[in-house]
């Protein structure tokens, strides 16, 4: 089912890591625990685990920028089967809230990302065709989805030879959401000239054509958006929703005779108190979403409705990534000491924000049905699951019942890196000697401050003073964190400076220098925790080091040297036992390239390497590449314009 491919083969501790792992998920009935020091190949040994346990997998990040890199390297590791990305489609997202306090309303204003959009939709897609699945997700993956079986049941199917007409089919792609559009052409369209039809599913990464000969179908095959060369024939087409949360007509029907019973139960209710205001508003916005659902079965805040459209009982768990995973599906908690308690404090955070909608008339109650799932719900959810961290919290280690698998000797034979410390008195100065002397030697930097603002500061001192520098926090999109990313390894950048996205997981190896400010600071972003994953990022370099500036030293500090001398002195040994010769970690630079398309449309963005193999027009290509070269000039991407300009005249269009 999943065939594990690797360059390499997995060392005798990540060997005796897999086997221990796989032998409890087949004996234990509780989460077990990996203790893998950073650089030591936990994702390998994971991805053994996933090939033994021969079962769909769902890996679980903290954050975007890490789910991105588990699936560059789970793609690599798994070539031929399905490695998905499911993380929050939004680039930016305002909740809907009330503040009863300045009787002001916010509505819920959100910036969607179609690309992110599309690859969570091919994730459920391949979870309700395939087996041999592994879906990387954030948080958003406990999350309110539509019902896996009204989506599943509102697929359409097609077959060649059937006999079918091509206005049976525009009627029934309509019903799943799929709009008409014979002139711009993109994804959740279709467009239909003479006996030929068009389909740009969301859940596909191609398009798909049917053809008709009278009224049977002559032939089916996905094809190229861009070349339009067939890529497939296909004997049957399976093509899926547009969006979560369709539903059949019968049950939509009940659904709104269920809205409207509860609706006139509220009105009731505030009524007999004297809340004529809230009663009138929620009349109102109610009917309003009534008459949308009625006439195009969509409405704007849909999800609110969520229980009356699953046919949900009230407190039931929402449905969510995980419904739609067969049973005895592995989970995977990835750098658990951060992820198990965001997952634990999604529920109680939306919960308070949807009790003034619902106390002041701006939403039914129901709409509280709409939520993360609770963190027993999700755990009842989650049978098989194994806790990643190199640094496990009490929590992962009470669940676990202490069964945990060290994993502390790097396959390279890297050593953890040697800490020094430093204090903060001219701290930007000497980092700036320390910056330049990596810069001769083509070597690269993390720099961890406190606060975004002092990450931008210093970001700005060092460009000043001659050295390539990014900031990199929260407040810049997911996609653009990416490719920072790839510009240090690439060495675009010499230096990356940072506040918390710059912890956990990221995979560096031309990092020789990890540089943490303020380090006797005492905090969440100074705990012991945070300064052995911090260090962790110069653990794949033979040359790394860090250093720790401070004007005291803590008991964290303390703490955490202690351990990763305690670390270190235990890889010595090993390597001295084993005559092995510590090497830094090569890895290739493949940050895979959907994730950082140029393009918001996601169904023909254009990269810039891709341009030189389109060597002949057709009208659509030459219309992409105008919009796309509009998109870059709009975006001040100027270079990417004139690279655009070009070929368009060079395939013989025109630009006015």
């Amino acid at each position: 089912m999943f065939k594990l491919v690797s360059p390499w083969p997995l060392s005798p501790v990540q060997k005796k890591a897999s086997e221990k792992l796989f032998k409890g998920l087949s004996q234990k009935d509780h989460p077990l625990a990996l203790m893998g020091v950073t650089g030591s190949g936990k994702t390998f040994t994971l991805a053994r685990v996933i090939e033994q346990w021969a079962r769909p997998a769902l890996i679980i990040s903290h954050n975007k920028t890490l789910a991105a890199q588990l699936y560059t390297e789970f793609k690599s590791f798994f070539p031929h089967s399905a490695v998905c990305y499911f993380v929050s489609y939004y680039d930016y997202y305002q909740p809907e809230a009330y503040i009863p306090s300045s009787d002001t309303y916010i509505d819920k204003d959100a910036s969607i990302n179609e690309q992110i959009d599309k690859l969570r939709l091919q994730a459920v897609a391949a979870l309700s065709s395939r087996q041999d699945v592994i879906v990387i997700a954030t948080v958003s993956c406990i999350y309110g989805l539509g019902s896996p079986e009204d989506w599943s049941e509102m697929a359409f199917e097609i077959s060649a030879n059937q006999k079918i007409s091509p206005s049976a089919v525009a009627k029934t792609l309509s019903l799943i959401q799929y709009s008409r559009n014979d002139i711009d052409f993109s994804v959740g369209s279709f467009r239909l000239k003479g006996g030929t039809m068009d389909i740009f599913s969301p859940a596909s990464a191609n398009p798909f054509r049917i053809m008709w000969k009278g009224e049977s179908v002559s032939r089916i095959y996905e094809f190229d958006p861009l070349t339009y060369k067939a890529v497939r024939d296909m004997e049957k087409l399976r093509v899926f929703p547009v969006k979560f949360f369709v539903t059949s007509k019968a049950r939509l029907k009940r659904a709104i005779s269920g809205i409207k019973k509860e609706l006139n139960e509220q009105l009731s209710h505030f009524k007999s108190g004297g809340k004529l205001l809230e009663a009138e508003r929620l009349r109102q916005r109610t009917l309003n979403d009534i008459e949308m659902l009625e006439e195009t079965g969509y409405c704007h805040g849909i999800e609110n409705y969520s229980l009356h459209l699953s046919g949900r009982k009230r407190g039931e768990p929402p449905y969510c990534l995980m419904n739609y995973f067969p049973r005895d599906y592995l989970t995977v908690i990835d750098e658990s000491h951060v992820t198990l308690p965001q997952l634990r404090g999604m529920w109680a955070g939306d919960a308070a924000r949807k009790e003034n909608l619902i106390k002041f008339g701006f939403r039914l109650p129901t709409a509280a049905d709409n939520r993360p799932l609770r963190f027993g719900e999700f755990e009842a959810m989650t049978e098989k699951v194994i806790y990643s961290s190199a640094t496990p919290a009490v929590c992962e280690l009470k669940k676990s019942r202490n069964f945990l698998v060290e994993q502390l000797i790097r396959p390279t034979g890297l050593t953890d890196p040697e800490i020094f410390i430093r204090t903060m008195e001219n701290a930007p100065a000497d980092l700036e000697k320390e910056l330049t002397t990596l810069k001769k030697n083509n070597e690269r930097a993390l720099v961890i401050t406190l606060t975004k603002r002092m990450a931008e500061d210093l970001s700005f001192y060092f460009i000043s003073k001659g050295i390539k520098t990014h900031y990199l926090h929260s407040d810049i999109d997911t996609l653009k964190r990416i490719e920072i990313l790839n510009d240090l390894r690439r060495g675009k950048v010499d230096c990356i400076v940072g506040v918390n996205l710059l912890r956990e997981g990221l995979d560096l190896p031309e990092i020789t220098l990890v540089a943490i400010l303020d380090a006797d600071k005492e905090g969440f972003l100074r705990s012991r925790t945070s300064l052995i994953q911090i260090s962790g990022r110069a653990a794949r370099n033979i040359s790394s080091r860090v250093i720790f500036y401070a004007d005291s030293v803590t008991n964290s500090m303390k703490s955490a040297m202690d351990e990763m001398a305690r670390r270190r002195a235990h890889q010595v040994e090993y390597n001295r036992r084993h005559k092995i010769t510590p090497r830094s970690i090569q890895k290739i630079i493949s940050l895979d390239t959907e994730l950082i398309r140029k393009s918001k449309d996601g169904a023909y963005g254009l990269l810039k390497e891709n341009l030189d193999k389109f060597t002949s027009s057709s009208p659509d290509l030459l219309n992409q590449l105008k919009k796309d070269l509009r998109e870059a000039a709009d975006n001040l991407d100027f270079e990417m314009a004139i690279i655009l300009r070009d070929k368009i005249l060079s395939l013989g269009g025109k630009i006015k």
